[in-house]
């Protein structure tokens, strides 16, 4: 098959645009702004799903599912949380269609509502209001509820997986007795999130704060996970926030201490989304298509035959079939492509192209050797390996696979993490390697904002495991600290 990918080198936006869409992941829909994902690019969210919700599960908290539908008054209730998303909200005002006489479809104009109702951009203030009919005593906290849902935010330049006007996610919301139960939460699921990130992802991630000017809006502090791409720009792969007392505040959520005392709750919201399925796309694949850890992919093994009669595909059907079986019993999950509408050469393109990690090919001379050939989608590299015992060595390849194409990643983050200690070399690196630009800030907003209009980077975050370091801030010469990380980000 003819891949047609535009290279990285050539243009890296261009080259993660088709590979989406060749690949079969996703689709722009006939909803501006939407997409369409496809079955193959969802087996992929599924993965991801389920890993997480395992992890979750495993740190106590349950899933439970609240409106679509967020009354408008809700969002007047914690001032800076609706200033935050009023911009990117979707407002339904009307609730009936009618004929107009003329065969046309219309808004009834007789069909408003009496309050407007935004489409959920995030749950916390829907969520807060329920919560109050839970929570009387301290005997009904904490409260560890998860959400696995899709939200909208409506983007005008959008990008598949990256940036749409409807997206996919999981929102963790919790309620606690104290604020320092509520900030390990805070830190407990963002060591979940990273550790997702590094084991199965194959991404490596700094974790660390969001700057005030930052934060998700209407909490007291945000973690974060970040991530670089290989255009030497950064990802943020995951937060978790630290609400406080405002959204109890806002929504009257009190509970009956020990002690006998009427208190507000603690909150945190944390959440990831379909944008990781952009980092994974953007942090391992290349120019043939997609690279996917074994962890992740939805066929860890494909096998192809290649045969000339029905005598020696009968023969290779009963070896795959065993081989089958002993993988499967492994948990590998494997695709036997013994299509007859396709030939070998095109099935090790598609595959390859799909970022399968290990591809098997067995013909008939193999049977008579007692080989097959095993070829790698991470170094594109093949091997003739014996059919004794190979179910072994797959799975063995597979851990490789996965451990190198995490070195590949930290490989090239370790060479584009720089640290600067003037304005101009900021700008150099900036605009030549890229990537995270560790580097003194005096603290301020003005200066953060400053830095974003003339270079168009952001801090992406202060990292968590940054030393106290006495410095000058690289753009206003200002006292510092301890060092943030910039980056031009997606």
């Amino acid at each position: 098959m003819s891949k047609g990918i535009t290279s990285r080198a050539e243009d890296y936006s261009q080259w993660y645009n088709e590979l989406v869409i060749k690949a079969d992941l996703a689709e722009n829909s006939a909803v501006r702004g939407c997409m369409v994902i496809k079955p193959y690019g969802y087996a992929i969210w599924e993965r991801m799903q389920a890993i997480l919700d395992k992890r979750f599960k495993e740190t106590g908290h349950s899933n439970a599912y609240f409106p679509l539908f967020i009354p408008k008054s809700f969002f007047s209730k914690e001032a800076a949380h609706v200033e935050g998303f009023a911009t990117e909200c979707a407002v339904v005002t009307h609730y009936r269609l009618k004929n107009d006489g003329t065969g046309k479809i219309v808004v009834d104009e007789d069909a408003k509502l009496e309050e407007e109702l935004i489409v959920r951009p995030t749950s916390e203030t829907i969520i807060w209001n329920t919560y109050r009919g839970w929570i009387e005593s301290y005997r009904d906290l904490p409260i560890l509820v998860n959400q696995w849902a899709n939200v909208v935010r409506w983007e005008m330049r959008t990008r598949l997986f990256l940036r749409t006007a409807e997206f996919l996610w999981q929102e963790g919301h919790t309620a606690h007795a104290t604020r320092e139960e509520a900030i390990e939460e805070t830190e407990r699921m963002l060591d979940v999130y990273a550790e997702f990130a590094e084991k199965i992802l194959a991404v490596p991630v700094v974790r660390g704060r969001k700057t005030e000017n930052e934060r998700f809006a209407g909490a007291l502090d945000t973690y974060c996970i970040e991530a670089l791409m290989q255009d030497g720009k950064a990802l943020q792969a995951g937060t978790s926030h630290f609400l406080g007392q405002n959204f109890a505040k806002a929504f009257d959520v009190k509970f009956t201490s020990k002690e006998g005392k009427l208190e507000h709750v603690w909150a945190t919201s944390w959440g990831v989304s379909t944008r990781l399925m952009g980092a994974l796309i953007m942090a391992h694949s290349d120019d043939q298509g997609l690279v996917l850890p074994p962890k992740l992919a939805p066929i860890q093994v494909v096998i192809v035959p290649i045969f000339k009669t029905e005598e020696e595909k009968a023969q290779i059907d009963a070896f795959v079939n065993q081989l089958t079986n002993e993988l499967r019993v492994n948990d590998i999950s494997v695709k036997y492509d013994d299509r007859d509408t396709q030939r070998p050469g095109f099935k090790f393109a598609e595959w390859e192209l799909k970022g399968v990690p290990v591809r098997v090919a067995v013909g008939a001379r193999d049977m008579q050797n007692g080989t097959v050939e095993l070829a790698r989608r991470d170094t594109q590299t093949k091997e003739t390996v014996a059919q004794e015992g190979l179910a072994g060595t797959i799975v063995q390849l597979l851990d490789t696979i996965q451990e190198n194409i995490y070195q590949k990643a930290l490989n090239f983050r370790t060479s584009h993490f720089t640290e600067v200690n003037s304005y101009d070399e900021f700008k150099e690196v900036l605009e030549g390697k890229g990537g995270f630009i560790s580097c003194h800030w005096d603290g301020t907003t003005e200066t953060e904002k400053r830095v974003k209009e003339e270079t168009k980077a952001t801090i992406r975050c202060i990292p968590l495991d940054a030393k106290e370091e006495e410095g000058i801030c690289v753009f206003t010469g200002k006292p510092s600290s301890r060092r943030v990380l910039f980056a031009k980000a997606y």
